[in-house]
């Protein structure tokens, strides 16, 4: 049996912007944009609202340009209103080919809003279809407040589809603009709607606000709707709208019979880009993307894992493009450690393992967070051996700011018994130190420095001014990521802790490509 294909609407770039404090440039908009239909393969983008501003235009405009040019100009989508022509006129300016045209799904919006009877309001509505399609636009027609009007008046909905039949549209989306719905109702009046007129197009669009977003998208899909509309990272207004990661895993692995087009590989760089671009931060524990759902805490889990997967649900990372990985903290047993040694190529005996757990478990129960590159440390401090030698030594530093002054360091390494000394300038103090530090390894040594990736720190919940600071810094290093921690009173000195730490275990390569090049 055939599956049905579920089209997938992207918004971010238009509802998803309407997150407080969110706007997106016209280059970022484009670089979401094209990952999103290149890349990521969601089948339409909705990019703006008609008449926001000039600088709105020309965001879609570039869109629209670039789409044209890649033959993708039919997937370009742009919200208009009922407003007399000037919606499509602006589009149509713009470039773009298809109008999602803004109409009244409840009575209450329509008489409330628009001061309008229904009929006045339908009869209007059909004016601007047609103004469009003389425009030569292809039209949609959004139903807003639908999920309401549907609740406590349906006799008004489907009037209102009567009154529009034979006017050219494509699809009729039904939002749930104030997220009311409970899955059950969504499939019920889902289904009511495809019942009574199965040879429409229904896209379901999904507000988050009781956090039944992505489960409303699976009830609608099972009704019968044919699209539905997603954001990145749930971007959108109030609780914001349905995450495009977890609306593909669910209709992928729990919807009968359909498909989507999305490639699960490309989830996890838009989501990254996204936040990026955005600013917003996605949880930790955000499913999908957020940065620890691949994490095994407790030690249990790990031992499982380790004897046939037995903590291994459907939701493989590898599909998302990541990898699984084994928290070490105060949750940690044996299995745990043992699961992120082997990654290391390390191994311990009994004893020594035993040794190495009890001081993990000491870290996480004073709150500190231990990641797989402290591992090597740990273990040379507890067993007090050289694995990992220290080839690295800061022999000193010296870092200064002042008003009006670009921040300057100056930096003493000592690299496999020899030393080096640069000085930089820099837009901060750990700045100014990093690149004094990348002065001695590309102009005194002639090697690679790796590439700062990330910079997040942490200080205890409540922690005053003179709180330990914690510095976790990822790095990108000739094709691997690397995690690294510093821990100090002052957020520079925990910050260069993390990097002589990082420099440590590049080491090992570099001596492994000298002895190689026979240096």
């Amino acid at each position: 049996m055939s599956c049905r294909r579920i089209e997938i609407l992207d918004t971010t770039l238009r509802d998803g912007e309407q997150t407080s404090g969110v706007a997106f440039s016209a280059s970022e908009k484009l670089s979401i944009a094209r990952k999103l239909l290149d890349e990521v393969g969601v089948d339409r983008l909705e990019v703006a609202s008609a008449r926001v501003s000039k600088g709105e235009f020309e965001c879609v405009k570039a869109v629209c340009d670039w789409a044209r040019t890649a033959g993708k100009l039919d997937r370009i989508e742009v919200l208009g209103f009922c407003d007399n022509g000037a919606s499509i006129e602006w589009i149509n300016r713009a470039g773009a080919k298809v109008i999602n045209l803004l109409t009244k799904g409840s009575e209450k919006h329509c008489r409330g809003q628009l001061g309008m009877t229904p009929e006045a309001h339908w009869q209007n509505v059909r004016q601007n279809i047609a103004m469009a399609v003389e425009q030569g636009l292809v039209v949609n027609v959004y139903l807003e407040d639908w999920s309401n009007g549907i609740k406590d008046n349906p006799d008004y909905v489907l009037g209102m589809l009567e009154a529009l039949r034979g006017g050219n549209i494509e699809r009729i989306m039904l939002p749930d603009t104030l997220g009311v719905l409970s899955p059950r109702e969504t499939h019920r009046f889902v289904a009511q709607m495809v019942e009574a007129y199965p040879m429409l197009h229904f896209d379901f669009h999904a507000h988050n606000d009781y956090d039944l977003a992505v489960a409303n998208v699976l009830a609608a899909v099972q009704a019968g709707v044919r699209g539905v509309h997603t954001t990145i990272n749930g971007l959108g207004e109030r609780a914001g709208n349905a995450s495009l990661s977890s609306v593909v895993a669910v209709l992928n692995d729990m919807a009968d019979d359909v498909e989507v087009g999305v490639k699960e590989q490309s989830i996890n760089q838009i989501s990254r880009m996204v936040e990026s671009y955005s600013g917003i931060a996605t949880a930790s524990n955000t499913p999908i993307v957020g940065e620890n759902v691949f994490t095994q805490t407790a030690g249990v889990h790990a031992d499982g894992d380790k004897k046939g997967k037995l903590y291994v649900n459907p939701l493989l990372p590898e599909r998302f493009g990541r990898s699984r990985e084994y928290a070490l903290g105060k949750m940690s047993g044996k299995a745990n450690i043992e699961q992120n040694l082997k990654l290391l190529g390390i191994h311990l005996s009994d004893e020594d393992m035993r040794r190495v757990t009890k001081r993990i478990n000491e870290m996480g129960d004073k709150k500190e967070h231990v990641t797989v590159d402290d591992l090597p440390y740990i273990i040379a401090d507890v067993l007090h051996h050289d694995t990992p030698s220290d080839r690295i030594k800061l022999l000193s530093y010296m870092v200064s700011t002042a008003y009006g002054l670009h921040p300057q360091a100056c930096v003493k390494l000592e690299i496999n018994g020899q030393a080096f000394e640069e000085s930089a300038t820099g837009d901060g103090m750990y700045d100014a130190y990093v690149r004094a530090v990348r002065h001695i390894y590309r102009d005194r040594l002639g090697r690679k420095f790796p590439w700062l990736a990330n910079y997040v720190v942490t200080i205890p919940p409540g922690g005053r001014t003179d709180a330990l600071v914690q510095t976790t810094i990822t790095w990108e290093f000739e094709g691997k990521t690397y995690r690294t921690r510093g821990l100090d009173a002052d957020q520079t000195e925990a910050a260069i802790k993390a990097t002589i730490k990082l420099l440590n275990l590049i080491e090992e390569q570099y001596e492994v490509e000298d002895c190689s090049a026979g240096r």
